[in-house]
């Protein structure tokens, strides 16, 4: 079948390079000439484990173009994803003038009959509005169908995810219309939800904001477990073996960030108060996760009796995650933001992230390797949970440090370091 994508970002891309693979024709579209530049070349401007490989293989096999031309784009696709950003406003609702506009770019260059699938994260009722705009602005004879058809891409997953995804919810007003895009979803071999439009925009935030949920309140419980002596390692196995809870996203330590968590809840949020419904157990996680990096703070604080003025503390991991370069509400900004705030002279150490403009005006170094990061340090903080630091050499790394004291932000040493004392390790909680 014959598929446009508009929007080279983290969905656009791996979907559309995804759907060549299984063996669709698709072309994505993009407005960023440098970007389409180097997809063209079967380089991928973000990091995903894999993505490049199978870039440069659909490219190979003339499955997969690149384009900034909307006409070239579109031409004779019988179905045309928008998977645009959908940044959040001030308000935290989200911003849909780029839903808007692709909107707008269908149905202005189309010529013929085609579906139109949204695979932006959108509030409820929006593919109501981009029905509604491809119908006044489009060719009266033109038939439009706009089909809801979230994600559930976990960054440095996502290759996984959309071959092996748990379910591909496709919201349409019409059974032969979501029929048509179960056909092209159907080589994935992936269980179906079939819906309407306005159920399927709000499963994607109710999944979002509940596993938000989890996340806040199993640190919620680890704040507990360090005032009353248990272990939080073991409660949440404990209560993870219930099989009405399960033990994903049961992890402790600086809460959630990135891409979608953050902004999905506040939108959540949003959407309630515009409609008068108390959403106070999602308003209650955004406001936990938000505290939980200054609990992570305040710990590093007390520990040098609250003068960090001069102290070289190292910084371990800038992303939100291991296995992306994704630096959207990662808890690393707030921590080094503080931190220099005080005094510290921080160096930091990604892997993947060798620098990022959100730190652009703050004095920080930046290392090019783990033990460069460490030397001298009086205090190492754990921030990302990249397997590089989890299965390090920490005997041989603290030998490095002016002090040996690791704040291990994600509550990972515990196992991994087995020959390091652990009045050296002091966890979150």
């Amino acid at each position: 079948m014959r598929v446009s994508i508009i929007g080279t970002g983290y969905v656009g891309l791996v979907t559309g390079t995804v759907l060549s693979d299984i063996g669709h024709s698709v072309t994505c579209l993009d407005i960023n000439e440098e970007k389409i530049a180097l997809l063209q070349q079967g380089k991928s401007p973000i990091y995903e484990p894999g993505l490049d490989e199978l870039l440069e293989k659909n490219i190979q096999e003339h499955r997969l173009a690149f384009t900034t031309n909307v006409t070239q784009a579109f031409k004779d696709a019988q179905f045309i994803f928008i998977a645009v950003g959908t940044p959040q406003g001030d308000d935290g609702s989200a911003n849909l003038s780029f839903i808007e506009q692709a909107a707008k770019d269908i149905a202005m260059n189309v010529t013929d009959d085609c579906i139109v699938i949204v695979k932006s994260t959108v509030p409820v009722g929006t593919n109501d509005r981009v029905e509604q705009i491809l119908r006044e602005n489009g060719l009266p004879h033109i038939q439009f169908n706009v089909v809801s058809n979230p994600e559930f891409l976990r960054e440095g997953h996502a290759i996984r995810d959309t071959f092996y995804g748990d379910r591909i919810v496709i919201g349409a007003e019409l059974d032969e219309v979501s029929e048509e895009v179960a056909v092209l979803f159907q080589p994935l071999n992936i269980p179906i939800v079939k819906t309407n439009r306005r159920s399927a925009e709000m499963i994607k935030y109710a999944a979002n904001a509940f596993l938000a949920v989890k996340i806040s309140y199993i640190n919620q419980i680890s704040n507990l477990c360090e005032k009353v002596g248990a272990d939080i390692h073991s409660v949440a196995d404990g209560i993870g073996m219930d099989s009405r809870i399960g033990r994903a996203f049961l992890n402790a330590g600086l809460g959630y960030g990135g891409s979608c968590f953050p902004k999905d809840t506040e939108a959540l949020s949003f959407l309630a108060r515009e409609h008068d419904v108390s959403m106070s157990i999602v308003e209650s996680a955004i406001d936990a996760n938000h505290k939980q990096r200054q609990i992570f703070i305040q710990k590093v604080l007390h520990h040098f009796d609250g003068n960090v003025q001069g102290k070289r503390i190292a910084v371990l991991g800038l992303a939100f995650k291991p296995n992306t370069d994704d630096m959207r509400d990662a808890p690393s900004i707030d921590i080094i933001r503080t931190l220099v705030h005080y005094g510290a002279e921080v160096t930091v150490f990604d892997p993947v992230v060798k620098v990022t403009s959100m730190l652009e005006n703050i004095s920080i170094t930046y290392a090019s390797s783990l033990e460069q990061c460490v030397e001298q340090a009086e205090a190492a903080l754990l921030v990302t949970e990249w397997p590089e630091f989890v299965h390090a050499d920490w005997s041989e790394l603290t030998s490095r440090m002016k002090h040996s004291t690791i704040f291990d932000g994600r509550y990972v040493l515990h196992n991994s370091q087995k020959n390091i004392e652990p009045k050296i390790i002091t966890h979150i909680n």
